[in-house]
């Protein structure tokens, strides 16, 4: 009998479930593990881009054909880029057909990464030894590149109550819907195949697990956590085009005890960061690769919910903000791509009748293979800005490295009362830490800046140590072409 496309197993008290069990039970694999996923039928052709053609296999075994998928990208142009996906563990080969003209390079980013390409005429060949997320550039045409998230073969299907498995296909949320709704103690898994035609919503829920290597397939809105607590998301692939505004990766707010491992996303509209977290504690970030038109990943002080302003505007209903400050966060070894904005922000908003601080933010191991933004005031791979009210206190941006810098800024540290933005000055950054950052010096950047607007909302405490820009290590502010400004207290660069 054939099973249903969703198996659903209840009953069980929510105390056997907690944040370090959430995720599935691992699977050791063999080493010869090579997993490939269908495309569900409804996506067959309204999903495919066929800029390229892409096969894998293990040495020695047969070609297994990938889906290219096409990923709408940069919300300057809006462009179409192609992504394909698969699993293993070993050694596998990968070829790639370009099927649209000739080429005379081929690039891989960011540079990092540890595949080496070979070209045998017009196809270009790789072989893979360990799992990686990266892109493939043709001629430097950035807009239209590969994407390939080789990934590590996920663990199998939880079992057990409170399971809810999305088995290979297309699937929608219920009807009227774009989300489907989570209880608490519930353990989603998306095997690979499976598309979702929605997202999730975690309102007011704890003791979830999502996982599994399914995708969620130009949802119109992020993977939503609004006052949820205990909760690990891994393994699954967001898509989301410019259909809606503020259509992002996740957004975490409100929440506690969070844990993200191995996420990936692509955005292209308006407001579609990567990773939202805003008014929110002990959460971590570990491992992904993003691509996105906005910040890549942002730490705010206030609930940045543009999506509830316009409800709220809606219905006459305020938007309810709890106060609660931001701190205990951790962000390592991620893949960034932004077409717009900023790759790692500790940002501007903030809640005058309620203070808020930042604190304890730490991102580590981080790669930003391209960086693009033309607005002076938000530019920045490693940026922070206090207003509001806030206070952002403990920063640490350390074994960063910066590929290409399009359009915008290396470093951005300021505390100042942004007149678009902001309605008072924020109360200053004290102890920024920027270590072991790299930045290869490729495109057109502007200086970078370090300032603050009065004794209240100043800037202190920052050290910036072994930075390297185009080879040369940096030792001062004129070395590497950083602006200081007033209100700055206790720079140390060495």
């Amino acid at each position: 009998m054939r099973k249903p496309a969703i198996l659903r197993r209840t009953g069980i008290s929510l105390a056997v479930i907690a944040l370090s069990c959430a995720a599935a039970p691992v699977v050791l694999a063999a080493d010869d593990a090579l997993q490939v996923y269908p495309v569900p039928k409804g996506l067959l052709y309204a999903a495919h881009n066929d800029d390229f053609t892409v096969r894998v296999r293990k040495p020695g075994g047969p070609w297994q054909d990938l889906y290219e998928y096409r990923v709408q990208v940069d919300t300057d142009t809006r462009q179409n880029a192609s992504m394909v996906y698969f699993d293993f563990q070993g050694t596998v080969e990968v070829e790639v057909l370009k099927n649209n003209g000739r080429f005379d390079t081929v690039t891989v980013a960011p540079l990092a990464s540890a595949v080496k390409p070979e070209r045998k005429g017009s196809i270009v060949r790789m072989t893979l030894t360990r799992p990686e997320s990266f892109s493939l550039q043709f001629d430097d045409d950035r807009l239209h590149n590969l994407h390939i998230l080789a990934g590590a073969v996920p663990a199998a299907a939880p079992n057990g109550p409170n399971v809810r498995v999305f088995e290979p296909g297309l699937h929608t949320p219920p009807e009227g819907s774009d989300v489907f709704p989570v209880k608490s103690g519930e353990r989603i898994y998306l095997a690979g195949g499976a598309v979702l035609k929605g997202s999730f919503a975690l309102e007011g829920v704890k003791d979830v697990s999502i996982s599994g290597r399914g995708m969620l397939w130009d949802p119109g809105r992020g993977i939503d956590l609004e006052k949820a607590q205990n909760v690990a998301i891994s393994d699954l692939i967001l898509v989301n085009s410019d259909r809606k505004d503020a259509a992002r990766v996740i957004n975490i707010r409100n929440s506690s005890n969070v844990a993200l491992r191995n996420v990936t996303g692509f955005t292209s509209g308006k407001w579609s960061d990567g990773i939202n977290i805003s008014t929110s504690r002990h959460v971590s970030v570990d491992g992904g690769y993003l691509r996105v038109s906005d910040d890549a990943v942002v730490v705010y002080s206030v609930t940045d919910c543009p999506l509830c302003r316009q409800r709220a505007a809606q219905t006459g209903i305020p938007d309810v903000n709890p106060p609660g400050d931001t701190f205990d966060i951790t962000v390592r070894n991620l893949r960034i791509w932004n077409d717009v904005a900023h790759a790692l922000y500790v940002a501007h908003f903030g809640d005058n009748a309620n203070p808020r601080t930042i604190r304890d933010v730490t991102f580590d191991n981080i790669d930003i293979a391209n960086l693009d933004e033309d607005d002076p005031d938000w530019e920045g791979a490693i940026a922070a800005y206090s207003g509001d009210s806030t206070l952002i206190r403990n920063i640490t941006f350390s074994n960063i490295r910066v590929d290409r810098i399009e359009e915008g800024k290396l470093i951005n540290i300021v505390a100042g009362n942004n007149a678009r933005y902001n309605t008072m000055p924020g109360r200053g950054i004290d102890g920024v830490t920027i270590r072991n950052v790299t930045f290869t010096g490729e495109g057109m950047p502007g200086p970078s800046i370090i300032a603050g607007l009065s004794e209240k909302t100043a800037v202190r405490n920052v050290t910036i140590e072994n930075l390297g820009i185009g080879g040369r290590r940096i030792d001062s502010p004129e070395a590497g072409d950083i602006a200081v400004g007033k209100h700055v207290q206790g720079l140390i660069i060495r």
